[in-house]
């Protein structure tokens, strides 16, 4: 199974991301680890994407497509699910066009909704554990809301991440993420009418439900 994921940041889209690669048995890939990947081991694309980075400029669809296709053929083999790209409408045109003329399929495209001004507030109101990072917290969310400025887990001490409480940098990403003309909900809506023509299947989920409702949803719906 081949799938692609959307969801703004604040949606769990990790969250939901991890169950369909352990429901399915595919490898997870994330658009950040790719160019990672690519650039540390020196291959020619890693090369050529590191100019531009270097430079602070974006990197060309045509390095960027042949390099997620390269990483999706070598650690996809027994399929993937895509996260973080595309990220227009432009990408998904074109990642949509190399994955038929390297006779791949795409078999789900699964995506989250959620309100903008929710998703904000669920980004903004995460808390991390000094004891432990992964203990759920956020006083946005009443299912994981702390215990007054303690860990509802362990009762540790709570911190917030600097990244999450930069509004602006929040509404940059939030303003790619939620334009439906040539942003990210346009390339989801790409693959949306892909989905009506029958070329592959469209999961659409309500990202302000509890968690494990979402997950129960997703789990029925894939095969």
């Amino acid at each position: 199974m081949n799938c692609l994921i959307f969801g703004p940041n604040g949606s769990g889209k990790g969250t939901q991301g991890s169950l369909v690669k352990d429901k399915l048995n595919i490898a997870h890939i994330e658009s950040g680890a790719i160019f990672r990947e690519h650039i540390n081991q020196g291959t020619d694309l890693g090369k050529k994407a590191k100019a531009y980075i270097d430079k602070g400029e974006l990197v060309p669809d045509d390095i960027t497509i042949p390099m997620v296709l390269e990483t999706l053929k070598d650690k996809g083999k027994n399929g993937w699910l895509l996260d973080g790209f595309p990220r227009n409408i432009v990408q998904a045109k074109k990642l949509w066009e190399a994955l038929q003329e390297a006779g791949m399929s795409l078999d789900y495209v699964i995506e989250i909704t959620l309100d903008r001004q929710v998703a904000k507030n669920r980004i903004m109101g995460r808390r991390l554990c000094v004891n432990d990072p992964n203990h759920p917290n956020n006083i946005y969310i009443d299912a994981i809301k702390p215990d007054g400025d303690k860990c509802r887990v362990c009762g540790g001490e709570l911190k917030a991440r600097s990244d999450d409480q930069d509004e602006a940098a929040i509404d940059k990403r939030h303003d790619i993420y939620y334009d439906t003309e040539s942003g990210t909900l346009a390339a989801a809506y790409f693959f949306k009418d892909l989905a009506n023509q029958g070329k592959t299947k469209y999961i659409e989920l309500d990202g302000a439900g509890d968690i494990q409702s979402i997950k129960q949803k997703l789990a029925d719906q894939l095969s």
